[in-house]
């Protein structure tokens, strides 16, 4: 899941939203002005609820940035690289792009999440028991109780013993500290998420066929998210161990083909040396790079205006560019690397670039690895 805005940084983390932020921010909005504030305390104006909605909403999802900062800040302590954050429809993601170094590091950074969660029920809690004691205000009240008990409710929920959630990794720590070997672990903790994703995906139907309610297919939605991504976390395990020990030299396009920056859109889709080869190619500004551009990028500058418009104004920053090391570990960079011309991975050896790397390049690496162990099963 990649951001389609970056807030900025927070202890060194890049912290972005992703569009479908916008629907549960407006969710929570609607649903606490117009339905739970007037009901429970009815008589104010309809300023004062929708005002209050949106300080609920915002603060609740500061509340889901806590919890993912606290996941990202022990993950770097543990010497695991955290990539970003990204909020999102049903939630929030700290996308770490190395594994835990053991079973214990697994679980702090694991349980730290909920924990925080926890934390953050208890003392809205207390501010709402407070408000009750000296007879605050009834809606800040509310909000107040609102907050502590979906963070309690977020605590709870994502302790549940399944991946993707951080119950699931804290069953994974488990496993691996138990068996000492953290493939078998991925792999029963993917199962346990796959079969809570079921049971959500079962209850919800059930639940929308006897009450007709549409709040039932949401529980239905959060299981069949459990089931997509336990499924593609245990195959992207299993990737991993095929992947262990190969550097990124070993897959990348060695000495790829370069776009100076300065070229003109026109002479970069008509070049003979550019046309019917790739789909992206590195930009490079007096040999260093400097982005990566993509021939739909370039196609979209109208004609009339490709003349003027050169490469360095349609392409890909290089801030916003995936980018690695020639012996870096290949499988490091499975988390970041997603479908598109313009994911690619650029190879940059002390300042030069010396190779890319497309989602295509590791299929064929991951293809030739299994059938070489394949072969080797089989007998020569």
């Amino acid at each position: 899941m990649r951001a389609t805005f970056v807030l900025g940084r927070i202890a060194g983390v890049r912290v972005g939203v992703h569009w479908s932020v916008l629907l549960i921010f407006g969710i929570i909005v609607f649903g606490l002005s117009q339905g739970r504030l007037p009901e429970t305390y009815p008589g104010r104006s309809w300023a004062v609820y929708w005002a209050a909605g949106l300080c609920t909403a915002v603060v609740f999802f500061a509340s889901l940035l806590a919890h993912e900062l606290g996941h990202a800040v022990v993950a770097r302590r543990n010497g695991v690289e955290v990539d970003d954050i990204v909020l999102w429809l049903l939630g929030g993601a700290a996308r770490l792009r190395t594994e835990a170094s053991s079973p214990g590091a697994e679980l702090r950074i694991a349980g730290v999440g909920p924990l925080i969660s926890l934390l953050l029920g208890g003392l809205f809690a207390c501010g709402a028991w407070l408000l009750d004691l000296a007879s605050g205000p009834g809606v800040v009240l509310e909000m107040a109780a609102w907050l502590a008990g979906i963070n309690v409710l977020l605590a709870v929920f994502n302790a549940l013993p399944a991946a993707p959630l951080d119950g699931g990794r804290l069953l994974r720590a488990f496993l691996w500290w138990r068996t000492g070997d953290r493939l078998r672990a991925t792999a029963g903790a993917t199962a346990a998420g796959r079969v809570l994703g079921w049971l959500l995906v079962v209850l919800g139907l059930i639940a929308f066929l006897r009450t007709g309610t549409f709040g039932s297919l949401w529980l239905a939605l959060i299981g069949w998210f459990l089931i997509t991504a336990a499924t593609a976390e245990g195959r992207q395990a299993h990737l991993r161990e095929v992947l262990a020990g190969v550097p990124v030299r070993q897959t990348m396009t060695p000495e790829p083909l370069a776009v100076p920056a300065d070229t003109a859109v026109a002479d970069f889709l008509t070049g003979a040396r550019y046309r019917y080869r790739h789909s992206a190619f590195p930009v490079t500004d007096d040999g260093a790079p400097v982005g990566l551009v993509t021939v739909d990028s370039a196609r979209g500058v109208p004609q009339d205006e490709a003349r003027a418009v050169t490469v360095r104004e349609v392409m890909v920053p290089l801030s916003q560019v995936s980018v690695a090391e020639p012996d870096s570990p290949l499988a490091d960079l499975l988390p970041r690397m997603e479908p598109g011309a313009e994911h690619r991975v650029l190879v940059v050896d002390d300042g030069r670039l010396v190779g890319i790397v497309s989602l295509s390049d590791v299929s064929r690496t991951v293809n030739w690895l299994m059938n070489t162990a394949s072969g080797r099963r089989g007998g020569p």
